[in-house]
């Protein structure tokens, strides 16, 4: 009698056992979690002066603090300027430097750049054929990325407001899309920040 309840003990504890083994080798891969973004920097450059547009959310898009928004400076009517997007999480020490997903995943994102009352005309300078993937390989497609730019302000002077939307996962093939339209973009917004701007 002692021996079979020992037999007994022995044969549920090993079911249990291999129970718990088979559950964890069912159990998905953990998702990895979004990407934070607490900040952007726009660089604004003539050749001589500088104008700079930073964005900043401390705990990033679902914390409590409301993020702000900074201009450096007016800039000048009848002027190009050439530009260039950082995007960073500084809830990391050292910051993390976002613009590297971006380049990995250069297929899957999109700036895009929307004047309100505002005599501005903007050119993407880079595509999606100057980054790699992160296995390395290089981007086929010569659709538009938008870390890099250039922006042509007329001959008007006055107060308006600049809008840079970052898209992910956008329909780069839909009407207007590689040329700037938000329109039909789609995809989720991974930042949209609207800055007051002046030229002078």
């Amino acid at each position: 009698m002692m021996n079979l309840s020992k037999f007994l003990t022995l044969f549920f504890a090993a079911a249990l056992v291999l129970t718990s083994c088979s559950s964890d080798d069912d159990a998905p891969p953990p998702v990895s979690p979004e990407e934070v973004i607490t900040t952007m920097i726009v660089t604004l450059t003539d050749g001589t002066d500088q104008v700079e547009l930073r964005f900043f959310d401390e705990d990033g898009a679902d914390g409590p603090t409301e993020p702000i928004g900074t201009v450096s400076g007016a800039l000048k009517a009848s002027t190009t300027y050439t530009g260039s997007i950082s995007i960073l999480n500084e809830t990391e020490d050292p910051a993390e430097n976002v613009n590297e997903e971006i380049q990995e995943e250069a297929d899957e994102h999109q700036f895009f750049y929307i004047p309100t009352n505002l005599g501005v005309s903007t050119t993407y300078t880079d595509k999606e054929s100057d980054y790699e993937n992160a296995e390395g390989e290089q981007f086929p497609s010569e659709n538009p990325v938008g870390l890099t730019f250039s922006m042509t302000t007329t001959a008007d002077t006055g107060d308006g407001m600049l809008r840079f939307v970052l898209r992910h996962e956008p329909n780069k093939d839909a009407a207007g899309v590689s040329g700037g339209d938000i329109t039909n973009a789609g995809g989720d917004p991974d930042i949209d920040w609207t800055f007051n701007v002046s030229v002078e």
